[in-house]
């Protein structure tokens, strides 16, 4: 564990570094939110929204004001991991859930460290493991253990369970990060609402072997979900084509339902370096919310 959390540390501090030099002092945190509060109230100026115009305080007599506001200074980021089966591909110490895992691990670090509130829900067809939102560093060691520990008890998925799940965890908005191949159907209405309820940022882990398999022949194909073996004719331009088609596609229409709903989207390959695509994610989102 004090490995594991050393690595976290480095890549920790490498995404809080690259994103500080490329904000050029308007750096203020990894997890910049869309939340905001009331700060005071200033006279209207041409070009201000008049949603934002203070009635009340404009009744006077004294002028138009219109009401400003402040990024909330407590933020609450929650996790949607998924553990089921089909995460478990890939390389030795690279497989697509040991990536989900140190993704977890290191932004929780960085959120730790901004003094937000991190909660954690692990789910296959249904909740593995659920920690509430809270803050400390002894919050994150229990966190890191938890996850890191985790047995599934099924080896199966249900994104649309998982997610409406949290719908109902989380009652105030919050930051929510869902990690996942997505190998799975039917959770778009629910990825729709945490959209629209919450800031949400959706982290699709794939693999190599998912698509690149070797011209064997006719080979046995082992589903970890269903438990069964299956055989395919690997040599078949049809079925290789089919495979590509299906992977291509559903990660161009996640994409396009999490930006057209507001969201933010990240696809990572589990043989790659992660950590530059969550340092531009994070400068993208930070630019967009000044």
């Amino acid at each position: 564990m004090k490995e594991l959390l050393k690595k976290l540390r480095r890549y920790e501090i490498r995404i809080r570094k690259a994103i500080d030099s490329h904000m050029q002092g308007d750096y203020h945190s990894v997890f910049k939110g869309s939340g905001l509060e009331f700060d005071d109230v200033r006279l209207y100026q041409y070009g201000d929204d008049i949603r934002h115009i203070d009635w009340n305080v404009s009744a006077k007599g004294h002028g138009t004001f219109v009401k400003t506001f402040k990024e909330e200074k407590e933020q609450s980021v929650f996790f949607v991991v998924d553990v089921s089966a089909s995460q478990d591909i890939g390389k030795q110490g690279r497989k697509k859930i040991d990536i989900s895992k140190e993704i977890t691990g290191v932004l929780s670090l960085s959120a730790i460290k901004e003094a937000s509130s991190v909660g954690l829900l692990c789910f296959s067809d249904d909740k593995e493991r659920y920690m509430k939102p809270n803050k400390g560093q002894k919050h994150a060691y229990q966190l890191f253990g938890e996850l890191f520990r985790l047995k599934p008890r099924s080896p199966k998925t249900n994104i649309g369970r998982a997610l409406g799940q949290a719908l109902a965890m989380l009652k105030r908005k919050t930051i929510v990060i869902v990690i996942s191949d997505f190998v799975d159907e039917g959770y778009e209405r629910h990825l729709k609402a945490l959209c629209r309820k919450h800031d949400l940022i959706v982290i699709h882990v794939g693999d190599d072997r998912e698509t690149t398999f070797p011209r064997i022949g006719i080979a046995p194909l082992f589903d970890k979900e269903a438990g069964k073996t299956i055989w395919v004719n690997t040599s078949s331009k049809q079925f290789r084509d089919r495979l590509d088609k299906f992977y291509a596609k559903n990660r161009i229409a996640l994409s396009d339902l999490i930006r057209r709903n507001g969201g933010n989207y990240l696809f990572v390959n589990a043989q790659e370096d992660y950590v530059p695509k969550l340092i531009n994610l994070f400068k993208v989102r930070n630019a967009s919310k000044k």
